[in-house]
């Protein structure tokens, strides 16, 4: 759904009513702090100066901030925003950012009305995010700057705003000096919102709620509210403030709580803070398996009229950590992670809450509890979404300090900024129950510093004690000699974890709570297999999951390591999904130099592989590193993963698939990933034979004698003698049909919510067809209309756009929506040669 909220008259009363004396919400809050907020996300007009997506230049000219600009041949739009996914995708770009051309100056303008009733108010515009070095005007006066596209801001309007006139809001980005490791995006690619409240009100990101001394009933509540005077004379604000249980549409429902009304002298021009504590009862804790979650509402009164209203989600929860590992409400949990970086694949970086909440749904599927936000500061809905379905988050600020990966990265703005960057970032998510983990960066180049780590440690824990810090370590080692990591909580490993029996006899480390912060970064494409010793072949990786770049290993081994180190936190596997850019292993990004710094044999023979890839430039746009593709395909490795962290889930996943026409007779190694301990494998009735894992070292059951006849592949696995699970797989016939599913019935027309469309390649009897890669086209017809389209493949160069999209191994991706203001049916139907077409109908509200 997307993010709005504009308070009607009769909402408002209600939102009032509720506040008041306790009685159910009828309309959800849909975003957090202030209650009167109004979205600004439609109608824009967009150009695009600078560096060009076809590789030409357009010189910028002067004063487009200016209010008389003429813009109405500008491109009309609506944010969020992505102007680089639309490409085209370019050879001579670096497949590191997915040889997308995101480096340009974007010029974004919006004309907007604010009511006379107004008058008197304070007007602020806060971004979510704008990719990079925003700067922002109002009626041709600047307004402000944040220069970190990662993270959310406010700017004050007020001084510039005109009540019962046109205003005209001008935004420039740009991406010219902004270097990534990955593809970034650029724009204003996630939403922006106007702000209404009093001369005397809640400062922005000005409340905490902090719980204590939790009992098996109770929690005391320490509550602090932030308070703001913009008045020229000193002010008596009132503070009231009550608590709701929240549901999980966002809801209040019955009042628990009130706190006692609270008063506050605030001198012209100043602010004020005020505490309150007091006993939660009969309290419902926050938890992975049962995410309660509750709104503190807070008005601000000054002679008896309401200023401000002021929302703030929270959970009540106890999280620890100790040398036995992670702790949430006084019992283990195993940290079952995926790294995720922030694209959505075809959609690009402009952010979408359909989108998230299927990433969300596969992970959570799989086994996944917890997400690290690689390598920067998430968009607000991912912790608001994770609060809702009981996901851990690790919540990251930097991928660079002052030393940069790149020219022009983070270097060129940490002096100025990294305080209020960091600061920026705690403040805005600290009341997350989901937030369990704050990281100060990965991989940077000053991982032995201990005044720099102590530094930013402390900003943090100036603003949040509550919860752990850690860093990502490439130089795990570095940063232990140094005693750099003594200042974080838990030591965060990336990769190498071959010495940590040496670092857990150090008296200084032996207690230190350790975590994988990134593991494994195995490589595979979606149903693709190679036998023998080969891996890597047309710049596609086999599926058998054996790859990993030199730094990496496969999931057995790091099982295996987790296994050998039980106190271990758990992991964040490097990656939940595929995303755009960073194609290794067929990438030239010298900054994987970096994970040999301490190794001159594997740093020169890399130095060699990465010159080659320079010269020849492989075809890559997207990365391989996924247990899902990027267009939200589960490759094999995913049943790898479910089967671990789903013990208790009856599951048996057969790999590969059985069409190998032309290798009869040839041995085809046959892999089990299966929940059970042990399983028999039988070809065409006949079997191959029982095998039984060990605990701690074996993770797949491998049947590497197979030989191939057409037919049925089938596997029984057990568990504790008993028959536990069932798969198999066969040989199809050829490719005759399409078949199409969608991840929901109706879309809502005035928003915008997508569906996201499987497209299936069968046979006559309905069976996927493993090898089919075949040219499609989608229609979309009716209320609706088709946003974008994807199979997968790392090497596909079919713009995201496009109608046209090539089936890959079976499967491809259709991307829909309702036409805005819509309301009736939409057909999507999917055609290809010589193959029957398939349509699929869905509901636009």
């Amino acid at each position: 759904m997307k993010v709005i909220q504009i308070l009607g008259s009769l909402a408002a009363l209600l939102l009032c009513f509720a506040c008041g004396d306790g009685t159910l919400q009828q309309e959800p809050v849909r975003r957090s702090g202030q209650a009167d907020v109004v979205s600004l996300d439609d109608d824009w007009r967009f150009i695009r100066y600078g560096l060009q997506a076809d590789g030409t230049r357009v010189e910028e000219p002067a004063g487009m901030f200016e209010t008389g600009v003429d813009d109405s041949g500008w491109e009309k739009l609506d944010v969020p925003h992505d102007f680089a996914i639309t490409g085209p995708f370019r050879m001579d770009l670096s497949g590191n950012t997915g040889r997308l051309p995101y480096q340009g100056i974007g010029w974004y303008r919006k004309t907007f009305t604010v009511d006379k009733a107004d008058q008197g108010k304070r007007f602020y515009v806060d971004f979510d995010g704008v990719m990079a070095y925003a700067k922002v005007w109002l009626n041709g006066e600047y307004v402000g700057t944040w220069p970190y596209g990662y993270n959310s801001f406010r700017l004050d309007l007020t001084p510039f705003i005109k009540v019962g006139e046109p205003n005209v809001l001008a935004v420039r980005t740009d991406t010219e000096k902004w270097e990534s490791r990955w593809y970034p995006g650029a724009g204003i690619y996630r939403h922006v919102w106007l702000v209404k409240t009093g001369q005397v009100h809640v400062k922005h990101w000005g409340t905490k709620m902090e719980a204590e001394n939790l009992t098996a009933r109770t929690a005391d509540l320490h509550f602090t509210v932030e308070v703001e005077n913009h008045l020229d004379e000193a002010a008596k604000a009132v503070v009231k403030t009550s608590v709701y249980e929240l549901d999980s549409l966002d809801c209040l429902g019955k009042r628990v709580l009130r706190f006692d009304d609270q008063t506050l002298e605030l001198p012209s021009q100043g602010s004020g803070k005020v505490d309150m504590q007091k006993t939660l009862d009969d309290c419902k804790r926050w938890d992975i398996e049962s995410p309660n979650r509750y709104m503190a509402c807070v008005t601000v009164q000054v002679d008896g009229k309401e200023t401000d209203r002021y929302y703030t989600p929270f959970g009540v929860r106890e999280i620890s950590v100790s040398r036995e590992g992670f702790f949430l409400n006084g019992r283990r949990v195993e940290i079952k992670g995926v790294c995720n970086h922030h694209d959505l694949g075809a959609l690009g970086a402009a952010f979408n809450m359909s989108a998230l909440e299927r990433q969300f749904r596969i992970m959570q599927e799989m086994g996944c509890n917890s997400i690290r936000t690689s390598h920067n500061p998430p968009a607000p809905e991912v912790l608001e979404l994770a609060d809702k379905k009981g996901i851990l988050i690790m919540d990251e600020a930097f991928d660079a300090w002052a030393s940069g990966k790149r020219e022009w990265d983070y270097n060129k703005l940490y002096e100025e900024w990294h305080r209020k960057d960091l600061e920026a970032l705690v403040r805005r998510d600290w009341n997350h129950p989901s937030v369990v983990f704050w990281s100060i960066g990965n991989e940077v180049m000053e991982q032995q510093n201990v005044e720099m780590t102590k530094h930013l440690v402390d900003i943090v824990k100036s603003l949040d004690k509550t919860r752990p810090v850690t860093n990502g370590y490439n130089d795990p080692n570095g940063g232990r000699a140094s005693g750099a990591s003594m200042a974080l909580d838990v030591m965060g490993v990336n990769y190498f974890f071959y010495e940590q029996a040496r670092w857990d006899a150090d008296e200084r480390y032996k207690n230190k709570p350790t975590i994988g912060t990134e593991t494994s970064s195995c490589l595979s494409t979606r149903g693709v297999y190679f036998m023998g010793d080969t891996l890597r072949k047309d710049y596609q990786i086999t599926s058998y999951d054996k790859d990993a770049p030199g730094w990496g290993c496969t999931p057995d081994r790091q099982f295996a390591t987790n296994f050998q180190f039980p106190h271990l936190l758990g992991e964040y596997v490097w990656t939940g999904f595929d995303y755009l850019g960073e194609p290794t292993p067929f990438n030239s990004d010298n900054t994987n130099l970096l994970n040999f710094r301490t190794d001159p044999s594997k740093r020169a023979e890399l130095e060699k592989q990465l010159a080659e890839l320079e010269r020849t430039q492989p075809p890559s746009r997207s990365s391989y590193f996924g247990i899902v593709d990027l267009a939200g395909f589960p490759k094999d490795r995913y049943y790898l993963y479910q089967s671990h962290w789903r013990p208790d889930l009856p599951m048996a996943h057969i790999l590969p698939h059985w069409n190998w026409e032309g290798r009869e007779g040839q041995i085809i190694p046959v892999h089990v990933y299966t929940s059970g301990t042990e399983a028999e494998l039988f070809v065409n009735g006949k079997s191959y034979g029982r095998k039984v894992k060990e605990a701690g070292k074996d993770f797949r059951l491998v049947w590497d004698s197979v030989v191939y006849q057409p037919g049925c592949v089938k596997v029984v696995a057990y568990k504790d003698g008993k028959q536990w699970a069932e798969d198999e797989v066969q040989t199809t016939g050829k490719a005759q049909k399409i078949r199409l599913s969608a991840d929901r019935a109706s879309v809502a027309g005035c928003e915008d919510e997508l569906a996201f469309v499987t497209v299936t390649i069968v046979d006559g009897s309905g069976r996927k067809v493993p090898t089919a890669c075949l040219p499609l086209k989608v229609e979309v017809t009716g209320c609706g209309e088709l946003v974008a389209t994807d199979n997968g493949d790392p090497t596909s160069f079919t713009p995201f756009q496009s109608a046209g999209r090539e089936s890959f191994n079976g499967l491809a991706l259709a991307i829909v929506r309702g036409k805005k203001g819509a309301a009736g049916k939409m057909q999507v139907q999917v055609s290809g040669a010589g193959l029957e077409s398939a349509s699929l109908e869905i509901e636009v509200k």
